[in-house]
């Protein structure tokens, strides 16, 4: 015979499993708070990143091993709390660590950063959206599951959503999390390897020059030079995340006119003119 008191440690479960998903929630909350309201987000940019380049390499050169560990782990952080900034890092890294070195200390952070984030939607959100949406959804689910690798690859490689969501909405569907994590350290090399050289040859032109000379000729770019400068305005761009605005032209200084040039109120008199007449008073109606 059942007794009553055996579904209890079903309900204790629960109970649990719900204070655990508060404290955990609780816990994204604060921190996602804490970098926006120490304005954290200041330190990951293209001036800091100038402004701090030689002692960067100083110390990257001198700890190499404390470097790499804390740069994955800063991106793990970063992806796994969907903050601003992994642009930058990624740039970061090929800039301190060479294109092909950064593109793979990019890899791990990033994977398992979004590994991370992928857990935690599915722990906090995938039976809350069953119940929610199970039916409506399970045309969507099946097709996911069963198609999960191309499709994950084909977001990481043509990134039309932005990394956060897909990470985030991964973790609501039922796919496996070996695949998961196969089809995102697949599909993000390309554009690790893109910015990490964009990164590597960023870190070049801060290089301070040693002469004058050397400042005129790094002024002229040859035609590979173009293209990289290209790359780095649009990863610049993408990076700051700053459009202009309808009002931004009030902001523009406004032209000034232009003085119209004072005629010469003397010189060689032009063949035939008369030369007398060269008092102040006469070379004001020149």
């Amino acid at each position: 015979m059942i007794s009553p008191a055996e579904p209890m440690p079903t309900s204790a479960q629960e109970s649990s499993s719900k204070t655990g998903k508060i404290v955990l929630a609780g816990v994204i909350a604060a921190a996602i708070g804490a970098f926006f309201y120490f304005d954290l987000h200041r330190y990951l940019s293209l001036n800091v990143l100038k402004a701090n380049r030689d002692r960067l390499l100083a110390y990257t050169e001198a700890n190499y091993a404390t470097a790499v560990g804390s740069f994955i782990v800063s991106y793990c952080v970063v992806t796994a709390l969907s903050l601003p900034g992994a642009a930058i890092l990624t740039l970061t890294g090929g800039f301190l660590f060479g294109t092909v070195l950064g593109t793979v200390y990019v890899n791990l952070g990033a994977t398992t950063g979004a590994t991370l984030a992928f857990l935690t939607a599915r722990y906090l959100l995938r039976d809350w959206v069953e119940r929610k949406f199970g039916d409506r959804l399970e045309p969507i689910q099946a097709g996911f599951a069963k198609n999960a690798f191309s499709y994950l690859l084909t977001l990481r490689l043509i990134p039309i959503f932005p990394f956060f969501l897909v990470n985030l909405v991964s973790g609501l569907t039922r796919v496996n999390l070996g695949t998961y994590v196969g089809a995102t350290a697949l599909g993000i090399i390309p554009g690790s390897f893109v910015y990490a050289y964009a990164g590597r040859q960023l870190g070049n032109r801060l290089r301070p020059v040693e002469n004058e000379h050397q400042s005129r000729r790094d002024q002229q770019p040859s035609g590979g030079d173009d293209y990289r400068m290209a790359l780095l305005q649009v990863i610049q761009r993408r990076v700051d995340g700053k459009r202009e605005t309808a009002g931004s032209g009030s902001m523009r200084p406004s032209p000034r006119a232009v003085p119209a040039p004072l005629p010469a109120p003397w010189g060689p008199a032009a063949p035939g003119r008369p030369t007398t007449g060269t008092t102040a008073a006469g070379r004001g109606h020149v």
